[in-house]
Formats: C-alpha cells, structure tokens, sequence
C-alpha cells in the first residue's frame, strides 16, 4: 500500500514577494496527510525590508529592525528554510540544484529572486562602483563612509548613478549624514528625476535636493569610473570629475540562473505571467515581484515595486493553494495606495489615497505604515516597542 506524498511548494527568493507568498501559505487550511510542504529558499539568512534599507545609513534604524533572520520570522509556521544559492532549475523533472549539490523536488514552484544591480554597463563600475540593494551593500557603504570620515579630506565627493526612487533617497540620507563636509551629486540619463513618481512627490524631492544642496546632472551619461573619478558625458562633452564614492542605483537585472529558463521573458528579462501568476506555458510555475511582466485584470501593466510583490504574494498564495485543491485562481487585481519616500532624516514625502503629505509628519506616516507591513506580528511588536522606548534611552542617556 503505497501513501501519496504531500505536495511540495517550493519558493525561490525571501523577498517581498517570496517571504509573503510563504507566509500567506502557511494560513490557509490544510490538514494532514494533504497540508502541503512549504521550501523557502534564500542565499541569505535575513529577510530584508528594503524600503528601510536607507536608515541604515543614516543610523535611524539597526539591522536587526529592517533584516530580521529568516528562522525567527518563520518560526511555528511551518515553512521550512533553506540557506542557498539556486545553481540550476530543471523544468521537465522539477528540481531545484542547490550549491551545496542537493536538490530540491517541487510540484509548485515560485520565483520571486527579484534582480540584481548591473555593474558591468561602462568600464571600471564592477571595481570601483558600489550597488545598494542588500544589507551587506550597506555594510560596504557604511565602512566606505566611515574610512572617509576619519580621513583628512575637506569635502567628501560621493556621485550616485541613477536618480530614481533608490537614488533620490540615497542622496538625502548621504547629504543629511555628512552635513557641510559632504558633497553628493546626481547622475541621471533622462530628463527629469523620478519619472514615474506623482508630481506631488517629484516637486518635494526635488526641493529637498536643493535645500541639501545636492548637485544634479541630467540627461548625463557615465563613460568610465575610475578608482577616485569618474568620467561623464553630457551633450557630447566628456568630463572626468573626482569622487570618493560612487554608488550605483541605476537598472536592474536578473539573475543569472534565471535566464537560461526556457520561459517566456520580455526584453527586460521579466518572465510574462497570465493574470494569475502564472508563467505562461508553465502553469506549476509562479512569478512575483521584480521577475513578473504583469498584467492585472484590468488589463494594466504593474510596476516593479514592494507594495506590487506584497500584493502578489497575496494572490500567489491563494492560487498556489487553489491550484492544488480544485478551486478556481483569482486574476491578480492591483489596488495603488500611492508612494512613500524618505527625503532625509525624519523627512519624507508620501501621496495616496487622496493624502499629501511631507516633512516630518510624512515620515511618522512612512514608518507607521511599514511597521504595519513587518511580516509577522512578533517583529511588529518588537521593532514597535524599540521606537517607543528609543526616545525614553535618549532621554535618559542625554538627562
């Protein structure tokens, strides 16, 4: 008498969009011998809360806050962790190889690896260029910071590359960290900066840039970075100026392992998913997050953003569970609740749900509303009461 196997989940990728997937999961009704296997599987050992990533920098906020471990979020949900880097997938067998030489067999599989910065667009930027997407690219920014700091220089010269979300907020939280000794400026290829933002939120960064006194360059392009220059073009004119730090933010890519799947992708290298997350011809197969070319039920494309992959994941979920118990997938159905952003320390500026808001009332908003988003209730808790306390220590570190 043979027992039929549960089914196995298995996630690519903590993110947003994997973590939420997971966890969305693990709520939904099961029962033995039927509950399925869920498989996280990530190279890191931390889940990240990337739009808090920038208080790092800035000493707002502590690792432990915006990168709690993977083992504690998951604790008593079931899901089971696996430390890892993804070396190949095997579509016709469903199996995942794992570094380690292990593989990992899957009924479902979501990918949900998200991207990685492209260093390797002009010369020089993979040696002396700095990415800022994970907690170990902060680390590498703060020690940078910190040699700079310590050093003799008058003026600290940091250029970022990309004046997008990342590296708008990027700037204001450097110029805010280094004060009069510090001197940031702003490279960006198009002509205005946050293309994609309201305007509401464009016209607050771009005075938050001035009153920081933070340098734009626009519809400027970078030929070379060197170990303490970089060199850039603009109307046909190259300069090669001095930097101590150059930071990249601008683009996203994918994942090497990912883009040998035979998939179907856009020119970006996002997988094209049906309404319901699905890869297309690949029904076991779901995508989220940055991977997804995403159309929602209304027939709108979707951007690449957290709140779009916290979404999803949502959605991910209840398909994924569906799928596998004879009920009907539910189309993806994107709800904006507009945007938020730090423009400094306590500053921010948000728009949505016909709410404008800025300054320092924006950013008790922001934090608020990401407290809110923290992946489970045990780390909502903790990282609440640190605010909390966190003025009462200074209060009484400073009487």
């Amino acid at each position: 008498m043979t027992t039929e196997q549960p089914a196995r989940i298995c996630i690519l990728g903590g993110g947003f969009g994997g973590l939420y997937t997971a966890l969305r999961l693990s709520e939904l009704p099961a029962k033995a011998p039927h509950k399925p296997e869920i498989v996280l599987i990530d190279r890191n050992d931390r889940f990240l809360f990337s739009p808090l990533l920038y208080e790092l920098v800035s000493g707002e906020l502590q690792t432990w806050e915006i990168a709690p471990p993977f083992e504690e979020v998951l604790a008593n949900t079931g899901v089971r962790f696996i430390q890892a880097s993804v070396s190949d997938i095997h579509l016709d067998s469903h199996q995942v190889l794992l570094d380690n030489g292990s593989f990992v067999h899957y009924d479902r599989l979501v990918l949900a690896m998200g991207g990685e910065t492209p260093l390797d667009k002009v010369p020089g930027c993979d040696m002396y260029a700095l990415p800022f997407r994970t907690v170990a690219d902060a680390y590498r920014l703060q020690e940078r910071l910190r040699v700079l700091e310590q050093s003799e220089k008058e003026k600290i010269r940091v250029v970022i590359v990309g004046a997008g979300y990342s590296g708008v907020e990027l700037a204001c939280k450097l110029a805010d960290r280094l004060g009069n000794r510090g001197r940031v400026r702003l490279i960006e290829q198009g002509d205005t900066i946050l293309r994609t933002s309201a305007e509401f939120n464009r016209q607050t960064a771009s005075q938050a840039l001035e009153q920081r006194k933070i340098w734009l360059d626009l519809e400027t392009s970078v030929e070379a970075v060197g170990p303490d220059t970089i060199s850039l073009r603009y109307r046909g004119v190259v300069d090669e100026i001095p930097a101590d730090l150059v930071l990249w933010t601008s683009g996203t890519k994918v994942v090497p392992v990912l883009e040998k799947l035979p998939l179907k992708q856009n020119p970006r290298g996002q997988f094209t998913v049906t309404s319901t997350l699905q890869a297309i011809d690949n029904p076991e197969i779901f995508v989220v997050g940055d991977l997804a070319d995403c159309v929602d039920a209304s027939g709108s494309q979707v951007p690449a953003t957290a709140q779009v992959a916290l979404q999803q994941a949502d959605y991910a979920g209840w398909n994924i569970w569906a799928s596998l118990t004879n009920r009907p997938l539910l189309p993806f159905r994107y709800q904006s609740s507009g945007e938020m952003m730090t423009l400094g320390i306590d500053n921010a500026t948000l728009t949505g749900l016909g709410i404008k808001l800025d300054g320092t009332v924006a950013s008790l908003v922001r934090r608020l509303a990401y407290l809110y988003r923290m992946p489970t209730f045990d780390h909502q808790l903790k990282v609440a009461f640190n605010w909390i306390a966190q003025p009462l220590r200074d209060l009484l570190s400073n009487g």
